[in-house]
């Protein structure tokens, strides 16, 4: 079973914490692996310039989002 709480997506979001994007592709998800990952590192890239120091928010936002989809993620979804 790989529901909401699994070991999988506890595996996933532990994977997350440390390269955003990498529980994702432990689950398979490849498009979804890619976009966190790319867009939390251009984030956090210019996040670190002088001008864009903002962006390390938005980097931590998506960093943090990643890890509660790869938490969360089900491939059986219900349609009420």
């Amino acid at each position: 079973m790989s529901g909401q709480g699994s070991g999988g997506n506890v595996l996933a979001a532990l994977c997350n914490v440390f390269i955003p994007g990498l529980g994702q592709l432990v689950q398979g998800r490849f498009l979804m692996a890619l976009f966190f990952f790319v867009a939390t590192f251009v984030s956090y890239a210019l996040g670190a310039t002088v001008i864009l120091f903002f962006m390390w928010l938005v980097g931590g936002i998506l960093h943090i989002w990643s890890i509660i989809d790869a938490a969360r993620f089900s491939r059986i979804r219900q349609v009420l």
